[in-house]
């Protein structure tokens, strides 16, 4: 595997591979760009079938916070942490621990936090080994703690302004919703869209998740396979990236994208690719930025919850930006992003990857 080569690697200042022996950590930090502070991202675990599957999630999702963080206006740089899960061997503290540790030896240049695969009880571990680590439990009033639910609203204000841009529908009651993964992000985006009575119809690999979305939320199941091509108006991916694709896109029948997953494009033509469909795409690292928002209101400290919501309110605001601006420049909306996220960064343009 030639690191540099990939396409993926997209001029990231540093990779770093940690392993322990004593717990069998084997670990990969990806640090995009610092160039606006720290880069932070979260800690994923993940059972992949190779090394070079892990390290090209982890420079992808990297990049992905690169642009996050720096739409959402975060002294934060962008990076992110795989750690290969091990299905023989159940998460130990110890080897958050270790991980701690490897996050320590970068001497700040990377803020870990939750992600799939990981809960908040495993960041107080890592915290046990670095102050370099947020998303951790919180005094009531305070910013911070599992940044899931801080994802889901953020991702619950974009939808709703992506529906009212698209389908000119100012309220989501009776508005038919897709949303793919009911996890710790996904479940929260459902509560809160069946309170504003969203139709919902629902898909996961976990029968268990599945079945209690449909008992709380009154939602329809569906089959993992049926998911995308759900006859809805609206899709909510918030499962695992590169669900958009060559395959995937002429077969949906929605007419708004909206969801929490990273990297949901496998490739920048298949923005263009919605766009053509006349299927609003809203960029996944404008609408998912809650989490990291909550994550840097705890990080830098002295912020409220209240504060931590107020910030989240403005993800609204700059996907009905990028809508106008989409509209007004016959672009797709994910081009419009990408530029916008990569002249704040001061980068040339590049093309986006999953």
């Amino acid at each position: 595997m030639e690191l540099f080569d990939l396409r993926e690697f997209d001029a990231h200042e540093q990779v770093v591979f940690g392993h322990d022996a004593a717990t069998g950590m084997k670990a990969i930090i990806a640090i995009h760009s610092t160039t606006l502070g720290p880069a932070a991202g979260g800690c994923r675990v993940w059972p992949y079938a190779s090394t070079a599957e892990a390290v090209t999630d982890v420079l992808r999702l990297s990049r992905g916070m690169s642009y996050k963080n720096a739409m959402a206006g975060l002294k934060f740089g962008g990076g992110k942490a795989v750690i290969i899960a091990d299905p023989r061997h159940p998460k130990a503290p110890e080897l958050f621990q270790a991980f701690g540790r490897f996050v320590d030896s970068l001497g700040g240049r990377y803020v870990t936090a939750e992600d799939v695969g990981t809960t908040t009880a495993d960041m107080e571990n890592v915290a046990r080994e670095t102050r370099y680590v947020a998303g951790l439990g919180r005094a009531p009033g305070e910013a911070g703690g599992d940044p899931g639910p801080k994802t889901a609203l953020g991702v619950y204000l974009g939808l709703k302004a992506a529906v009212k841009f698209r389908l000119g529908r100012g309220e989501l009651s009776g508005v038919s919703i897709a949303v793919q993964g009911v996890g710790g992000v996904g479940y929260h985006l459902c509560r809160l869209l069946a309170a504003d009575g969203a139709k919902l119809a629902v898909a996961d690999v976990r029968p268990a998740a599945l079945q209690r979305v449909v008992e709380e939320f009154k939602a329809t199941a569906v089959a993992v396979e049926d998911i995308l091509a759900a006859d809805v108006e609206v899709l909510a991916p918030c499962a695992l990236g590169a669900v958009l694709n060559a395959a995937s896109v002429p077969r949906l029948r929605a007419r708004v994208v909206a969801g929490a997953a990273n990297n949901q494009l496998a490739q920048d033509q298949d923005g263009s690719a919605l766009a053509a469909a006349g299927i609003l795409y809203a960029p996944d690292y404008v609408i998912n930025a809650g989490g990291i928002i909550s994550v840097a209101r705890e990080y830098y400290g002295g912020a409220t919850e209240e504060q931590v919501l107020g910030d989240i309110q403005a993800i609204p605001r700059r996907l009905t930006e990028i809508f106008e601006r989409a509209r007004g420049e016959n672009r797709a909306t994910n081009a419009v992003a990408d530029q916008m996220a990569r002249e704040r960064l001061g980068r040339q343009p590049a093309h986006r990857v999953a």
